[in-house]
């Protein structure tokens, strides 16, 4: 019971998001489902206009013909005018088709512009809401199965409410009438026509079954199939150097391999499916065919109404048979709307109820912060310290000692829970602060800078695509990367690709540098990332952002003692716990953890140097 519960209500917000994704095409759909509406109306009577040609003209039996039809025949100068100028039925045949084709050309031209419509509402609603979900969510999917929802996914919803959800209004409005007039011209053939149909329904609800779960195991595993070819592509550079090309190739062969293997089990489904509807098919329409023949040898049936109740048939048997097709997509569908809607359902970032701007200019501090990622170890525990608005603080420590956590936590990419501490900035708790506000007002690098496919231009702006060309020279000098600039043939429009592939590791990280400056903030942060370049870059890059950004609160991150020899103030942090704190030369003369790296980097240095 409860489970029924779950999927009533999980079924009711499926709707929900549909009725949200609907919006500004709805109007659309209901002039193409008219539309479909007076197509289907057209062709329905068809076969009734045949009927009339044949049993009230060609065979002279107006008896046999409903008194609608009398009164239709009477309005146009009665049978006998008819029979003489036949070339009004036929006129009549012509209009109606005219009106079938209109009808059926609209239907396809509202049909596209709907669907268009409604799949760019799709596509923006979904891409909208991911840019909005917590930092913590993109780490535990992966990027290919989101592709493959934003693409495939919503392609598969669109083609079913576009096509399949408009068929439905034509088939119940073909099986009504056709039904009603088989119905009207002989009750006997009606039944046997229509018995069959409750065993094609019930072969199509059981394959509905097994098509939705064949289906939703074939999409996860085409999602899984595109994060391998994506994190290949992205990482080809490591896979050539170390020679990783047959491994890769066998990874990717064998995802493929099952993926074509659900692939071929689906397909047999839906070949078996098709199959026994064919056989179903061909007895219903060999025993009308039989039965009819029977009746009409009998005079129970007239020749018209023969001729008639076979086509009315035919129209039949296309809405039951279309029925497979529609179970099968709406199964696709199904699954794909509900791999949308686990993305939808994820709860966007979102601030506390009376949140406040961020300090621009304040204090930070840490008290009494622990955290760990999604309930595992703990990776910062009882961490506590401030710095002061205008200082700079340098942070050192080993990998895995929660250097880039600390960060994390302050540009509030995860969000540090309640009886785990607090941090402020002005005296205001972060969970206080309006998140779009505070992330205004930091600058950060990070430890691995993602660079866009794009000029360096267009990289380097997008931290501020208001500033001037002298703000741009200024931050690009403080990177330290004019002289960069400069050597390359296109300047500042020079394409760096995909990820900033054709830039060294150190020029990528300038390229962030810079783009961080140019916000201007108030906090700046760089997460180990001078660690590409050399040493003396990274005095210069230090220097001239002391020179020129001297205002602002400037957090270093580093493994490397001489980043961070200028702070203010240093925190060391070993197994996510404050172990030194002061300033270089305090903590140089205390001989700690600090003093050991200084000297084992120094001397580095020394044998480097003597090289």
């Amino acid at each position: 019971m409860k489970n029924n519960q779950k999927k009533r209500r999980f079924g009711k917000s499926k709707l929900r998001l549909l009725g949200s994704f609907l919006k500004g095409c709805k109007g659309l759909f209901v002039l193409c489902m008219l539309a479909a509406i007076l197509s289907t109306l057209a062709s329905t009577l068809q076969p009734q206009i045949i009927r009339v040609a044949v049993d009230g003209i060609i065979c002279g039996n107006e008896s046999e013909l409903p008194s609608y039809m009398t009164l239709l025949l009477d309005a146009l100068g009665g049978i006998a005018h008819i029979a003489e100028n036949i070339w009004i039925i036929a006129l009549v045949i012509i209009g109606v088709a005219l009106v079938h084709v209109l009808a059926s050309y609209g239907f396809r031209v509202l049909e596209a512009r709907a669907s268009g419509r409604l799949v760019k509402n799709i596509r923006d609603g979904l891409f909208s809401h991911i840019q909005c979900l917590p930092y913590s969510w993109f780490s535990q999917n992966k990027t290919g199965d989101l592709i493959q929802r934003s693409t495939t996914d919503i392609d598969t919803v669109k083609d079913f409410l576009s096509k399949q959800m408009t068929s439905i209004v034509r088939i119940v409005l073909t099986v009504a009438l056709s039904g009603y007039f088989m119905f009207t011209m002989d009750m006997k053939l009606a039944f046997i026509a229509l018995a069959p149909m409750p065993i094609f329904v019930i072969v199509s609800v059981i394959f509905h079954n097994k098509l939705a779960d064949s289906f939703e195991e074939c999409d996860e595993n085409e999602g899984l199939l595109s994060a391998v070819a994506q994190e290949n592509l992205s990482g080809i550079r490591v896979i050539r150097a170390f020679g990783r090309e047959r491994s890769e190739i066998e990874k990717f062969g064998k995802q493929n391999r099952k993926f074509t293997n659900l692939m071929k089990k689906m397909d047999r489904l839906i070949c078996i499916f098709w199959s026994s509807t064919d056989v179903l098919a061909g007895l219903q329409i060999m025993s009308v065919l039989l039965f009819g023949a029977m009746f009409c040898i009998g005079d129970s049936v007239t020749e018209g109404e023969l001729i008639a109740f076979l086509t009315h048939n035919t129209m039949l048997l296309w809405p039951i048979r279309e029925l497979g097709e529609i179970i099968s997509e709406m199964a696709q569908a199904g699954v794909s709307l509900e791999r949308i809607f686990e993305v939808m359902n994820v709860a966007p970032e979102a601030d506390a109820e009376g949140a406040v701007e961020c300090p621009e200019w304040g204090d930070i501090d840490f008290s009494h912060v622990s955290f760990s990622y999604d309930g595992g170890a703990e990776v910062l525990h009882d961490v506590s310290f401030s710095v002061k608005a205008g200082t700079t603080l340098g942070i050192l420590g080993g990998a895995g000692s929660g250097k880039s956590t600390l960060m994390l936590l302050l540009d509030k990419l995860y969000t540090l829970s309640e009886g785990n501490g607090s941090i402020s900035i002005g005296g205001v708790d972060l969970r206080n602060i309006r998140t779009e506000s505070l992330r205004r007002n930091i600058g950060i690098v990070t430890q691995e800078p993602y660079l866009f496919s794009g000029t360096l231009k267009e990289n380097i702006l997008m931290a501020n695509d208001s500033a001037d060309e002298e703000m741009l020279s200024t931050v690009v000098a403080a990177a330290s990367l004019s002289e960069t600039v400069e050597k390359f043939a296109d300047g500042y429009e020079t394409v760096v690709g995909e990820g900033g592939v054709t830039l060294s590791g150190g020029q990528k990280q300038r390229v962030a540098i810079a783009r961080a400056l140019l916000t201007n903030a108030p906090i700046m942060i760089f997460d180990d990332s001078l660690s590409a370049v050399d040493t003396e870059t990274d005095n210069k890059i230090r220097r001239a952002i002391s020179e020129h950004f001297g205002k602002a609160t400037v957090i270093l991150i580093s493994h490397r003692v001489s980043t961070v020899s200028a702070a203010d103030q240093i925190i060391v942090l070993d197994g996510g716990r404050i172990s030194e704190c002061g300033t270089h030369d305090e903590l140089k003369e205390r001989g700690g953890i600090y003093q050991r790296i200084y000297e084992l980097q120094n001397m580095r240095e020394e044998d480097e140097s003597h090289a």
